[in-house]
């Protein structure tokens, strides 16, 4: 059974193959794609030990990756504490349903309580209907829209 078991760690040097393949999947999910540079550039970002900006935690079980999320501390203006962005969020097909998703989520709601950082927020799109069932039951919805340039 320890095999089996769900493991939340931080991302490690060793982790870019498996992390990137993941990512992947997750990029493709909406429909886009970056060069290899991001890809590079990104993951060192995510396990550098100065940068504690944006930070990164996968999920392993059976050592395999099954799930990642990267989340990112930055100022606010309307509070003193920073807040923390939760960019990405990816659960691999076979292992949805599972509590992956759960449990990366509140591995970075308790980085964040760990930090005094008050405030985890993330958007998504309205017709990920899978992932909102789960963001229904442990965050509050908003009524903001998303503008790009």
């Amino acid at each position: 059974m320890g095999e089996t078991m769900l493991k939340i760690k931080k991302l490690e040097e060793t982790d870019f193959e498996s992390w990137r393949a993941l990512w992947k999947e997750y990029l493709e999910f909406y429909e886009t794609q970056v060069d290899d540079v991001i890809y590079k550039t990104t993951f060192q970002r995510l396990v550098s030990k100065e940068n504690t900006i944006q930070n990164a935690l996968i999920a392993n079980k059976a050592n395999k990756l099954v799930g990642l999320v990267h989340f990112i501390f930055h100022p606010h203006n309307w509070i003193i504490e920073d807040v923390c962005y939760l960019q990405d969020l990816f659960v691999s097909v076979d292992s949805r349903g599972c509590g992956v998703g759960r449990a990366l989520i509140e591995a970075v709601y308790h980085i964040s309580d760990n930090r005094q950082v008050p405030k985890v927020y993330w958007l998504t799109q309205d017709f990920n209907k899978q992932a909102r069932m789960l963001y229904d039951k442990i965050a509050t919805v908003t009524p903001f829209i998303k503008y790009n340039r």
